[in-house]
């Protein structure tokens, strides 16, 4: 891929701290956001590829840092309601303003993702590291460049519909169960200036983000959010006077 960005992954980390510490070190040596972080590296050389936490000030995630930053890759799981409402504002100011926004997994559930889509965004799962299945189903949609199908995750948590989320703009995979199950695995979102991609393989009992099927799902929703080249401005609002109409040349 081409083009330099400055990319951001942001990971609670308290799986890593807390609960699976002896399972997270041998799998995720440098957590999740470490490994997802790292396989963007072959495809953005050069690129300004960081990571944030929960931890950092303002969780990583000031209005300079935000400014700078050109796609957000967002993973949580057990701490969405300790992120900060007022970093949840600005992060959605952002990507109105046309920031890129990249969601992971259980981030499904994270304030920003549901305040930008306005549902519960619930679904069913069972974890019980089962095969999943990853469909192409818009092959001729950027994301899926280069992504063979299916991609076999041989062991994944299940996520299953129904899926509340609105309609999106693109369903590019699905996924399926030893269960029976099915799920809109890759999806796309327009808000405001601001593209979304959500992307749910990769549970932290397992080394998904390590495959490099995912890694290029990954990379691949990363330069389509990006939108390179177009101007960062923040969303505005009109304040004409009321006879504004009677005043039109």
């Amino acid at each position: 891929m081409t083009g330099k960005l400055n990319i951001l992954v942001w990971n609670e980390g308290v799986h890593e701290a807390n609960n699976q510490p002896e399972t997270m070190a041998e799998m995720y040596p440098k957590g999740m956001h470490g490994a997802i972080a790292d396989g963007l590296k072959g495809f953005y050389p050069g690129s300004g590829i960081t990571t944030a936490t929960l931890a950092d000030a303002e969780h990583g995630l000031s209005e300079e840092t935000l400014a700078a930053t050109d796609v957000l890759l967002w993973w949580g799981h057990v701490a969405h309601g300790e992120v900060s409402d007022d970093v949840v504002e600005r992060v959605q100011r952002h990507v109105l303003g046309g920031m890129g926004l990249v969601v992971l997994h259980s981030g499904h559930f994270a304030k920003i993702f549901t305040k930008l889509l306005g549902t519960t965004c619930s679904l069913k799962w069972r974890n019980e590291g089962e095969r999943e299945l990853v469909w192409t189903v818009k092959p001729s949609h950027p994301i899926a460049a280069g992504v063979e199908s299916p991609i076999v995750i041989p062991k994944q948590e299940m996520y299953g519909e129904l899926f509340d989320i609105p309609e999106p703009d693109d369903l590019i995979f699905i996924s399926s169960f030893e269960g029976g199950e099915v799920f809109r695995s890759g999806v796309t979102f327009t808000r405001g200036k601001g593209r979304i991609f959500y992307f749910s393989p990769g549970d932290q009992e397992y080394p998904v983000y390590h495959q490099p099927q995912i890694q290029q799902v990954i990379a691949n929703g990363v330069g389509w959010v990006a939108q390179p080249g177009r101007f960062r401005e923040a969303p505005g609002v009109s304040n004409a006077p009321r006879d504004w109409f009677l005043q039109a040349p």
